[in-house]
């Protein structure tokens, strides 16, 4: 799933794509990549389209043709490759789930969509996914903004689940530690500075958490012990099924998207830092811009070019920008001051590049925002 406005980055060629944050949704034993969207993904989708972030759902295991080894079991081999690289026959020429999620699937998002670029990029999953989120995050932190799950199993060296997983893919349940949430958190002193939180929804009628397969109870533990701040809420009533999934995947795309606009500020801020103005200053500078051609006509992607700043003027680079009920007004062809050509987007974040003679409110390396009407705050206006 891309968000509206983001959709060019799938349907045109550029080279100049706007970086789109994403949630990676890892699902869990007998599921491929459809269940989600089938089952969850209205509510899913409609989080993602209002908090602007993308939504990737991969599969839980190789498959494809009879050279993938598979089992007559729904939990292990074939939909239930547990987001780890077996390293035992016959699983460990295909199994390498744990590559797939971590870097050939972000790195292909990356290079053909500009999707999750800069790490701009969240995880949650549900059951062996919310396994397979938790300790891809935690072994990983800083390539992940943060993390969330739905019915994790917490501490597969200590479930049957796991066990059976580990000992088939690995030769040894001691290896799969290494692939234990609990585990990993058991090994630290210190919270994990990347995550300011970690949530987890859990349902109280759910039978896999009386079988204990689940146990949320000891990755609680662990995290106190180190520190880690664990958010997990209990759900009364709910089960393991997508329909508890989809009582509160609202919630986790929330969790995600607010921290994912977080850092992708603080990414914009950094890179606005490191701008080399000095290269640029007094020369005339080539650019691209969405030029207003004339009342009512489409705007029409041009390179353009802008002079230095006269005496009086500012030149600014713009970071950000929208369009405002002002431009429309303008672009509509009802505004009497209005002229054409011209490029929309006035309210925009900026930094100022360089300045003309006599300029003394801002100087370079200011962030401003340009106003429509001049805002000279003194009393005579």
């Amino acid at each position: 799933f891309v968000p509206s406005r983001y959709v060019t980055n799938i349907t045109e060629k550029s080279d100049n794509k706007t970086n789109v944050p994403v949630i990676f949704w890892l699902s869990g034993l007998t599921c491929d990549d459809t269940n989600f969207a089938q089952k969850a993904g209205a509510r899913a989708f409609l989080a993602g389209e209002k908090e602007g972030v993308a939504i990737v759902m991969p599969d839980t295991s190789p498959r494809g043709d009879n050279s993938v080894p598979n089992v007559d079991s729904y939990d292990l081999g074939i939909g239930a490759g547990f987001y780890v690289n077996a390293t035992k026959a016959p699983y460990s020429t295909h199994y390498h789930m744990y590559n797939y999620v971590t870097i050939e699937l972000p790195n292909l998002l990356k290079e053909h969509f500009s999707i999750g670029k800069d790490n701009l990029r969240s995880i949650t999953g549900h059951s062996m996914g919310g396994h397979g989120a938790l300790t891809i995050a935690i072994k990983d932190p800083s390539n992940w903004v943060s993390v969330s799950a739905f019915s994790p199993i917490c501490n597969p060296t200590n479930c049957p689940w796991g066990k059976k997983a580990f000992e088939n893919y690995f030769g040894s349940v001691e290896i799969g530690k290494a692939h234990d949430a609990t585990a990993l958190l058991s090994e630290r002193s210190t919270p994990i500075a990347e995550f300011d939180d970690i949530l987890i929804d859990q349902g109280d009628a759910d039978n896999f958490l009386t079988e204990k397969q689940l146990l949320p109870e000891n990755l609680v533990e662990a995290a106190g012990r180190c520190g880690q701040k664990v958010t997990l809420r209990m759900q009364k009533g709910y089960d393991h099924s997508y329909f508890f999934i989809a009582s509160f995947i609202e919630d986790h795309v929330s969790f995600h998207g607010k921290r994912l606009q977080k850092r992708s500020a603080q990414i914009l801020a950094s890179k606005a830092a490191a701008y080399d103005f000095a290269s640029t200053a007094g020369k005339p500078i080539t650019c691209q811009a969405m030029v207003a051609r004339g009342p009512k006509q489409p705007l029409s992607l041009e390179t353009i070019t802008v002079a230095p700043p006269k005496a009086g003027e500012v030149r600014v680079k713009v970071i950000a920008n929208a369009l405002c009920h002002t431009d429309v007004y303008t672009l509509d062809g009802h505004d009497p001051e209005g002229l054409f050509p011209s490029i929309l987007g006035h309210e925009a974040g900026c930094i100022v590049e360089s300045v003309g003679e006599g300029v003394t409110s801002v100087q370079v390396g200011d962030h401003v925002i340009p106003c429509y009407t001049p805002q000279c705050a003194a009393p005579s206006c």
